[in-house]
């Protein structure tokens, strides 16, 4: 009994306890736009030469609980399809810091 109640936990931390990545919806071969339609945050340039780009998209993280966190993306464009792309979480400062 005891291990039937152990892998009922351990199914549902692992389903419903870890936050969604905002990453899934994303295929290589995307244009800008598709990408940000994928997402739901619009994409703010940050570097890279024309036919080579790399483009952020940032938002909340979704965590639920008081977790001052934002998640972002960078995204890698080359001749205007998504080539590669890389996830990061960034603590917030607290609001009197």
């Amino acid at each position: 009994m005891r291990r039937h109640i152990v892998m009922l936990c351990v199914c549902w931390l692992a389903y419903c306890g870890a936050p969604r990545s905002n990453a899934l919806p994303l295929a290589f071969g995307m244009t800008p736009d598709q990408a940000a339609l994928a997402l739901g945050e619009p994409l703010i340039y940050h570097s890279g030469r024309r036919g080579s780009e790399i483009y952020l998209a940032a938002g909340p993280a979704g965590i639920p609980g008081f977790y001052p966190v934002d998640a972002g993306i960078a995204l890698q464009f080359r001749n205007g399809h998504l080539t590669g792309w890389k996830k990061d979480w960034q603590l917030r400062r607290p609001w009197p810091f």
